[in-house]
Formats: structure tokens, sequence, C-alpha cells
């Protein structure tokens, strides 16, 4: 096996590789990355039984063949090549990559004893890259970090007709967001979904940002927790195993009979919250008190001596004032999640649910109880 490639096409094709590869494993070769020469080709691919990858780039392919290296390693060397063409060689055991001057040699990992990586799920419908990307990464920040609920630990894709809805809870919060995707023909029937590690599908939906369009691969056959869901764009493939069961229904929940309707620029109210919390414990909330007699409101943090605030303009309909508070992390990350100017916040009062919203895209949140 021998092929020369340029040096940002391999770095690009072993990082993205890279991704399935797991932190720790007990099978050593799951460490390893596949490198296949073909005739003007490069396929990089890594696997860890949950997540498959696989990249193809151009290379000037002298002897075809294939090897599997230590993932890591490699990655760590393609950071550091010179720039300028890179010459690949398999010698024997030896796998040696060579730029600019610089040398280096790779043992090489029983390539009779990697898993053969799961073949594609047939092609499902197309999604905008960059719309998918957003979407993805304005729900992932609800989904949860503990795995010992790794039901709570996913994001939910749910296909139904032109419409693709994601959403994401850890108990705590839920964030819901809609937006339109194109479906195969023959592929508009009953509603599918499927419940994907969050983590690694913000990672492949932010890669794959640049593409233009994602291709959606599943099989509708396959039940809950069954089965694999790929995603697809320009020469790149990652392939995810679903998670057994599903996100609780948050229909009851984003019903909110009664609530007074505030509106506030999103901008302004993030810095203020942001800026009023350096004063706040961690177990510290944030309060928003609502004002519609003034058209205000005041963001206020911190206890006793130790206190910051600040009055910004907002709208309020449906009351005469409504004061609620939250963890200041929590209501951080739902802010940035909206990109639009305007957001609009449906408030039932102190210790219930607060919804944000704009066009396409809501986040739940529980405010706390105790407002001091």
């Amino acid at each position: 096996m021998e092929f020369r490639i340029a040096r940002a096409d391999l770095n690009e094709a072993v990082s993205w590789a890279a991704r399935a590869l797991p932190a720790r494993t007990p099978v050593p070769v799951l460490g390893g990355l596949s490198l296949t020469a073909g005739a003007g080709q490069l396929a990089v691919s890594g696997f860890d039984f949950e997540t498959a990858s696989r990249v193809e780039t151009d290379a000037e392919t002298v002897t075809e063949g294939r090897v599997l290296v230590l993932g890591r390693r490699l990655l760590d060397i393609c950071r550091v090549l010179p720039e300028g063409p890179v010459s690949c060689v398999l010698e024997g055991s030896r796998f040696t990559v060579e730029a600019g001057g610089a040398r280096f040699g790779l043992s090489t990992l029983p390539y009779e004893e990697y898993p053969a990586l799961p073949e594609a799920p047939p092609v499902y419908g197309g999604v905008d890259a960059a719309a998918f990307a957003t979407a993805v990464g304005q729900v992932a920040v609800a989904a949860g970090r503990d795995d010992t609920l790794p039901v709570l630990t996913g994001i939910q894709l749910r296909l139904d007709g032109g419409e693709m809805v994601l959403s994401a809870s850890d108990r705590y919060r839920y964030a819901v967001r809609r937006l339109e995707w194109k479906p195969e023909a023959g592929a508009a029937g009953a509603a599918v979904e499927a419940l994907l590690p969050a983590r690694r599908l913000l990672e492949v939906a932010r890669s794959l940002a640049r593409c233009g369009t994602v291709s959606i691969g599943l099989d509708p056959a396959e039940g809950a927790g069954g089965g694999m869901v790929g995603f697809e764009g320009g020469r790149t493939r990652t392939v995810l195993r679903r998670l057994e069961g599903r996100l609780p229904g948050y229909g009851s929940l984003f019903e909110l009979a009664g609530a007074a309707v505030a509106e506030v620029e999103c901008g302004a109210l993030t810095e203020a919250v942001r800026r009023v919390a350096v004063v706040a414990e961690a177990s510290s909330p944030v309060r928003l008190e609502f004002s519609g007699e003034d058209g205000s409101v005041m963001v206020r943090a911190g206890f006793g001596d130790d206190v910051a605030a600040q009055r910004l303009p907002a709208v309020l309909r449906g009351a005469g004032e409504v004061a609620v508070a939250f963890n200041p992390a929590y209501l951080v990350d739902a802010l940035n999640s909206f990109e639009g100017p305007a957001l609009r916040l449906e408030l039932l009062g102190s210790g219930q649910r607060v919804l944000l919203g704009d066009s396409g895209h809501q986040h739940l949140l529980m405010s706390v109880k105790q407002l001091v």
C-alpha cells in the first residue's frame, strides 16, 4: 500500500473519522482508523459500535491496499506535519508517514479483528445543512449529561411529511425546534421517530454544516431503539445507532393556559443576565421582574450587600406584574439558543413553567419557587 496526498486533505479526513473513536475501550482495534487506498482516492473510517464515520478524499494511489493504525496517534501526527505533499507507505507491519523532511513510523493493528462497518440505511430525505446544524445546536443545550439516564441524553428526531421536529429534555428544561425538510418520494407516510445521542448528533451536524444538503437515511420499519440512522453530505458519511426508548411528550407541558405574555429584546436580556449573575452564588437564581405599568423588566441577582440589577424595556400583557427566577446557567443556555432579535415569554408565575419562544423554536424552563 502506497499513496500520496495533500496535507490538508489528509488532516481533514483523519479529523472527521476520528470523531467516531471511543475515548476509552477494552477492545484495542476500536481505537484504530481504517485507511483504504483505491483508484484516485483514500477512504478513512472509524467505528465504536455506536458511531461509524467514513470520509473519502482525493489521493494519488501508487499501490492499493488498506491498513489499520492507532487513530489518535495518526491524528496527532497529521496536526504537526509540515505543509506540502504527504507520502504514506505500508511496509510489512510498519506504516510510514513522511512530509517536508519529517518522517513518522506507526505500528499497525490486526485488520482481521476490526469489525465490519454497518451498512448505511436507505436515504429517507434531505435537509438544508446549515439550518439542520443550527436546529440541532438549539435543542442540544437541553439534553441531559447523566449517562445513567440514557434516554435523556438524546435528541429525538421526528419526521412527519415535510416537517422535521427536534426535541431534547433533561427533566428541568425542554427544547423543541421545527424546520422544513424534503422527504424522498414514497417516504411521506406515517411519522417516523428516532432517538439519537445528542453529543454525537451535534458533532455530525456541525461538521456537515457547509455541505449544502444533508441526506438522512433510516429504515422506518425499525422500531425505537433499533437500527441506525445515517447522515451524509459531500463525500462524508456518519451512521449513528439509535438509543432505546423515547422522550416524554411535551404537548401538555407547552400549554400554558392563562399565562401572561412578555416580549423583550433577546440579546439585551442575555447580556443583562450574564452581567448581574457575576454576584450570584452557584445555587443562587437570577430574578426577572416584569412590570406592565413601567413597560420594563428588572434583572436581579445576589443577596444582602452583594447584589446587582439592570432594568430593560419590556412589554407585558395579561398581568400587571410577574416575577420569576431561574438557575442562571439554564437561563443563559436557553437565551443563547435563540437567534431572532425579539423573544416571547409565556409566564405563569413563581415556581411554575415558563415558555420561551420565537418562530419554530420553543424552550421550556422551570422557575424556582423562592424569590428573595
